[in-house]
């Protein structure tokens, strides 16, 4: 890629991608599934998929107008650096971000290179894996209300922005597009995928989250939580294997401080959607979040911010710019 794209063109739904159809989409992603007829009726890679990361950016459970330009790519080419960093811990679901003009080759297409990738398919858990090492977001409210978080008890006396005595794995249910994720105890999860499962996503998350605080921390930036995603898939020798999924370590999916602004006790300052966030719920927007309006559009100067915050995240993390 040669320069940033400062279009809307990714802000909107799915497009219409030659060799590929569009089966599902996120707030953020779209996926596609191989074309077969226009592939001889087998994809030369297997049992794959297309995941397209979009520049729509949501917040308080909406999706707003408009998006945030190069989003897409920063959330894609960041999580690709970051399975980098994670291959000897666990395996991911890439197998190729190839890119093509032919529609009948089944690589990604040219109109969505840097912010596509052609994964395995994956049997997902039902699950959203949380590592916190830093109290906030609904885990402080949780504390607040009853000195723990999904059933784990923590000291008497932190802050927002407290950093804990050590990580914890706090997991959520996954919500559908427009609904909030739920935070649930450890014990559910194993009532819910069996005891081995939840044992192997715990310390898998933890695992991934004590590398990435460290790589992250040495670049000067906080990690504060983040949210994992995984599923299975067989190996060759027949075995199942747990595989990393979605994306990883993005702004949209962790909370990133920067380290030398770091105070307890208050809100940090933040690499991702903050501005967005900050906005709506301002005199400002005039937009009311408890009613039945949709939020307004994002003015420009919001939409400028966000996007270069996205790209200081990038930048500070995999210490080069996004080409």
């Amino acid at each position: 890629m040669t320069e940033l794209d400062t279009s809307d063109a990714f802000a909107g739904g799915p497009l219409d991608l030659p060799g590929w159809r569009h089966v599902y989409s996120g707030k953020v992603r779209d996926l596609y599934a191989p074309d077969l007829p226009a592939l001889g009726g087998v994809h030369p890679l297997g049992d794959v998929v297309l995941v397209v990361a979009s520049d729509r950016v949501s917040a308080y459970d909406h999706v707003l107008s408009p998006g945030i330009p190069d989003k897409g790519v920063v959330l894609t080419q960041l999580s690709l650096w970051w399975f980098d960093q994670l291959a000897d811990l666990v395996d991911n679901h890439v197998v190729s971000t190839e890119a093509s003009a032919e529609p009948g080759d089944g690589l990604v297409p040219d109109v969505v290179a840097g912010r596509a990738m052609i994964c395995r398919r994956l049997d997902m858990f039902p699950v959203e894996c949380v590592a916190r090492g830093y109290l906030t977001g609904s885990g402080l409210a949780e504390y607040r209300a009853g000195g723990e978080v999904t059933g784990i008890p923590l000291p008497a006396g932190l802050e927002d922005g407290s950093r804990l005595p050590a990580p914890i794995f706090t997991p959520a249910t996954k919500a559908e597009v427009g609904e909030h994720d739920e935070n649930v105890t450890f014990a559910e999860v194993a009532r819910r995928i069996g005891d081995d499962d939840a044992a192997r996503l715990r310390d898998l998350t933890l695992a991934v989250y004590a590398r990435a605080e460290q790589v992250a921390r040495e670049r000067g930036v906080i990690l504060a939580d983040t949210k994992l995603e995984f599923g299975t898939v067989a190996a060759p020798d027949g075995e199942r294997r747990i595989v990393l999924g979605d994306e990883v370590l993005t702004p949209d999916s962790s909370r990133f401080w920067p380290a030398d602004d770091w105070e307890p006790g208050r809100a940090q300052p933040s690499f991702d959607k903050q501005f967005v966030r900050d906005w709506l719920t301002s005199d400002a927007s005039g937009w009311d979040r408890a009613g039945d309006a949709p939020p307004p559009a994002l003015p420009a100067d919001v939409v400028q911010r966000t996007r270069e915050r996205y790209l200081e995240a990038y930048e500070r993390l995999t210490g080069a710019p996004l080409r």
